[in-house]
């Protein structure tokens, strides 16, 4: 019999295998995007001297709140299996009435019940001795990072900054006994499709003049006056919605760091309306489209994400949040006729709108009205511990 046991991951080299495992969990995978090594390597206390250049500096932010515990799974000596048990202190802070959530992350395992269930198990000891009530996740290491299992949409890369895993996930998920909490979607717009119907045309302008609606790109030479813009939409728009919890200083500056070599003015609008601050919208260029073959190493090929950026033909609309008084107005609908214009204008084809919460019908309604699809689905598992 195979003989299974689980280490705790806390020296360099054991980190290094949990960060490096899911190369060999997905080599035959030709969909699966590796995150940026550096980024990772942030993430679990191994960046150097030469990340921290390209912007990955000191503690990552997230340790400001949250603890975490990381545990790789060996069957007959080879790592099988990994995920880490996390604490996410300033989640129950802002959600005081759950009875205290732990959450797992950062999830990888070989299509083997028995492992997954050492891993759920270990997670979900460790967060009982934090007192926590509830197992929730994926979260990598928060709903402000990767959250959420891939269930439908296998047959297409993520989009960047999306998670995904193979299909055999939610069966090693459902036979633990997690249930699904919540429910998360992405649409696709195609954008050709969304400038042609008129309908939205005249709509978005109707909304448009009777609300005083103005689209103003964001100022990359003023960066340290519209990234206080940003935390402050950022903070008021989303604080209403499930799972959401405030961002950091640190993790908004952290965001604007990694972003704007690569920003397009066009794609990150504030919104005012009667010459007031009313929201803003933020849509990247999908660079998992020049990443999926840097195999997450900048060096010595990453120079392509400027000199091939003219081939990426999709982008991410990350984030559109209004205030609460300017919501169910349609504003909306301006803004996504905004971002499609400029798309266009870079060549753009596609647009993916991630994440939706399935039970948010304003949003979906929303989508459905610019003519989008749902394609790719994913969910959020919790269990009482």
């Amino acid at each position: 019999m195979a003989k299974l046991t689980i280490v705790t991951a806390e020296s360099k080299a054991e980190k290094k295998a949990f960060m490096m495992l899911p190369f060999e969990i997905y080599k035959n995978n030709p969909y699966w995007v590796s995150p940026l090594l550096m980024d990772m390597r942030h993430m679990f206390g191994l960046n150097g001297f030469v990340d921290g250049l390209l912007g990955a500096k000191g503690q990552h932010p997230f340790y400001e709140y949250g603890q975490m515990q990381l545990y790789i799974a060996y069957k007959n000596g080879k790592a099988v299996g990994r995920i880490a048990a996390i604490n996410n202190e300033r989640y129950n802070e802002f959600h005081p009435n759950e009875g205290g959530v732990g959450f797992f992350g950062f999830f990888e395992c070989i299509n083997d019940q028995e492992v997954a269930n050492a891993l759920f198990d270990k997670a979900k000891a460790w967060l009982k001795k934090h007192n926590l009530t509830k197992m929730q996740g994926p979260a990598s290491p928060s709903s402000s990072y990767d959250f959420g299992l891939l269930t439908n949409g296998f047959d297409d890369y993520p989009r960047v900054d999306m998670p995904y895993q193979h299909e055999y996930y939610q069966h090693l998920f459902t036979n633990y006994g997690l249930p699904c909490r919540q429910e998360l979607l992405a649409y696709k717009m195609d954008a050709e499709t969304i400038y042609s119907n008129e309908k939205l045309k005249r709509g978005a302008a109707l909304v448009k003049k009777r609300y005083n609606v103005e689209i103003r790109p964001i100022d990359m030479n003023d960066l340290n006056n519209e990234v206080k813009k940003i935390k402050e939409v950022y903070n008021r728009a989303w604080e209403p919605l499930w799972g959401i919890v405030p961002l950091t200083d640190a993790e908004i500056d952290a965001y604007a760091e990694k972003f704007k070599m690569i920003a397009i003015p066009e794609l990150i609008p504030f919104i005012y309306v009667d010459g007031k601050l009313a929201g803003m919208a933020v849509a990247v260029l999908d660079f998992n489209f020049i990443l999926k073959d840097l195999k997450g190493r900048l060096f010595p090929n990453g120079y392509r994400i400027f000199t091939d950026k003219n081939k990426v033909k999709w982008m991410r609309v990350i984030l559109l949040g209004l205030f609460p008084e300017f919501q169910g107005k349609g504003i909306d609908a301006v803004v996504y006729k905004h971002l499609i214009d400029a798309g266009l204008s870079h060549g753009f084809k596609y647009c993916e709108g991630s994440y939706i919460l399935k039970e948010n019908e304003m949003m979906n309604r929303g989508m459905r009205a610019v003519s989008a699809e749902v394609y790719k689905e994913y969910k959020v598992y919790e269990m009482d511990i």
